[in-house]
């Protein structure tokens, strides 16, 4: 599985790099089969609180599933993404065993 991560208007730093690829690690155990993830991290101005937008696109064998979440620390979005990601990753993979 290869994971990307782009951090849009700031740089993110290695230790949030690293909570990112460990948690998104985790998917594998909803879904074996992942190719790839995308991780998008953009601060939306103005600085406000709830500025932190966090996307995750994973790209599974004829499909790709997106999840968007705004938070107020990328950590927080991450999680949620995270949660909602293996939600739909399980829903998917009940769709290929009914077929």
């Amino acid at each position: 599985m290869e994971i990307k991560i782009q951090s849009i208007h700031f740089d993110a730093t290695e230790k949030l790099e690293a909570f990112i690829e460990k948690k998104v690690a985790k998917l594998e155990k909803s879904y074996e089969d992942i190719q790839k993830v995308e991780v998008q991290l953009k601060v939306v101005k103005p600085a406000t609180a709830q500025n932190k937008e966090t996307s995750l696109s994973v790209a599974v064998p004829g499909n790709t599933l997106h999840v968007e979440k705004v938070a107020d620390t990328f950590e927080e979005g991450i999680d949620a993404c995270v949660d909602s990601m293996r939600v739909q990753l399980q829903k998917f993979k009940e769709k290929l065993r009914n077929y």
